[in-house]
């Protein structure tokens, strides 16, 4: 999943280096490359791959055919079928076999998108329509565009006949969105889990101008991962014409004010300081000043004070919110039960046992009991790889010379996370530039892929294919 997450940790990225020179071995990218690359995604994105349809088994037949066709075999094409509630889906892998003996690559995309609410698009989502300069449809950028960059990518490397010096894999999920079912099962396939690093499709990327100007790439390297808690109250309830002086509601709302009030340490790791330093250097007055103060003592209380009125101070720290309310029986009737919904963003290498442990200490006093709901899979932060970083700042500088790009931390959930919790580092290689703000779309109405970004695409990973497989 990319949109406000992604977008957020690529805002938070700084300036680098300038251009760096790209291999001289890089083959260029033609019209009718642009071309079949665009008559995928378009196709892709026709296919409802929404959890509950049952259309990600179609969509990898209408992948498997564009890859036989450029000559990949059955047994480069492998398909891992998965029943997620009932519903037959599958994760797919595709083989670009490799002549050394190199730990392979993966190259990751997922299959499925988020649902899109009846009425409230312009077009209709299932059916992609190109208007201004825009692939409009649901999926467009989140992930499909990335699905069928790789796509294409892989099947113009296979018509040239090129032999990398490694195994390259494509790893694309079919529950992304869900559960990541799919991404579980990749993971653990004896070639999938056999791979040195992965990069994410669906992850990176760009931030820049509506003009093209002033593109900021990341190359994401961490990911918080999510807890979702049951703040409960209880009550022996009653008649509302005899009010007691204790409350389910009542004490749910001082619940709730203690969860407001509660903060997690500020800390940094070697992703998000330099996250931090830059955003520091590039913002001016108080949030600025209140950056570098924290940075010189995580427990300056002043300076965190001024950071939070700013979102994008969220990357130094654990976060819970109260987002859901639930309460009472009947309008008569005092609640006997009253249930409040926070959800947590945490910190890696912060166990989700010691935020339930903050929470209920912090809520102790009203009474509330607190239990874990859901919870994403906790991943490390995958380590600076400077090799691995150089060739993917020569493969966006193929297309973006002296744009910045640097590591950085989400606070939403990627397939990466998966990777990382199994002992492959992943990290977030797309370099799909939007515009800032009005290309933040996805999971909303009316996303969109800005096509002379993704014509891009193929430059960006032909470079760095060839770069990693020479």
């Amino acid at each position: 999943m990319i949109g406000f997450a992604r977008l957020a940790a690529i805002a938070a990225s700084g300036a680098l280096a300038g251009a760096i020179a790209l291999p001289a071995h890089a083959a260029p990218v033609t019209d009718a490359d642009r071309a079949m690359a665009r008559e995928i995604v378009s196709e892709l994105v026709a296919i409802p791959t929404v959890k509950g349809a049952g259309h990600v088994p179609a969509l990898i037949a209408t992948v498997t055919r564009r890859l036989k066709a450029a000559g990949f075999t059955d047994a480069d094409i492998i398909t891992v079928p998965v029943t997620v509630d009932t519903e037959p889906t599958a994760g797919l892998i595709v083989r670009l076999a490799g002549r050394g003996k190199a730990k392979p690559v993966a190259l990751l995309g997922h299959m499925d998108v988020v649902g899109a609410v009846p009425g409230s698009w312009d077009t209709d989502p299932f059916k992609p329509v190109e208007k201004d300069g825009y692939l409009y449809a649901r999926g467009a950028s989140d992930n499909k565009a990335g699905v069928s960059a790789l796509l294409a990518t892989f099947i113009r490397l296979k018509r040239e006949n090129w032999v990398p010096s490694r195994d390259f894999l494509l790893v694309f999920s079919g529950d992304e969105e869900t559960g990541m079912q799919t991404t579980k099962a990749l993971v653990k396939h004896p070639l999938v889990a056999s791979a040195e690093f992965a990069l994410n499709s669906d992850a990176g990327g760009a931030e820049m101008e509506a003009d093209g100007s002033n593109p900021v790439f990341s190359i994401q390297s961490a990911e918080k991962t999510f807890a979702t808690f049951l703040l409960t109250t209880s009550n022996p309830g009653g008649h509302s014409s005899a009010p007691r002086p204790d409350n389910a509601i009542f004490d749910a709302a001082e619940a709730i004010q203690a969860v407001r009030t509660l903060r997690f340490p500020a800390a940094f790791n070697e992703i998000t300081r330099p996250m931090v330093e830059s955003l520091a250097a590039r913002s001016p007055g108080a949030f600025g000043t209140a950056l570098k103060a924290l940075l010189a003592n995580p427990q300056d209380t002043a300076a965190r004070g001024i950071a939070e009125r700013n979102p994008e101070s969220a990357l130094m720290w654990t976060t819970c919110v109260p987002t859901m309310l639930k309460a009472g029986n009947a309008p008569n009737a005092l609640p006997q039960t009253a249930e409040i919904t926070v959800n947590c963003r945490i910190l890696p290498g912060t166990s989700i046992e010691s935020v339930q442990a903050s929470l209920q200490d912090a809520v102790q006093k009203t009474g509330a009991r607190v239990t874990l709901d859901n919870a994403g899979t906790a991943s490390p932060v995958s380590p600076v790889n400077p090799p691995l970083f150089a060739a993917i700042r020569r493969a966006v500088h193929a297309n973006y010379p002296g744009a910045p790009v640097e590591p950085s931390m989400s606070s939403g959930g990627t397939d990466g996370r998966e990777f990382r919790s199994q002992g492959i580092p992943t990290y977030g290689a797309g370099s799909l530039a939007m515009v800032r703000v009005l290309d933040a779309r996805a999971h909303g109405a009316n996303e969109r892929l800005l096509l002379k970004s993704f014509d891009k695409e193929l430059v960006f990973w032909d470079t760095l294919l060839r770069d990693l497989g020479k």
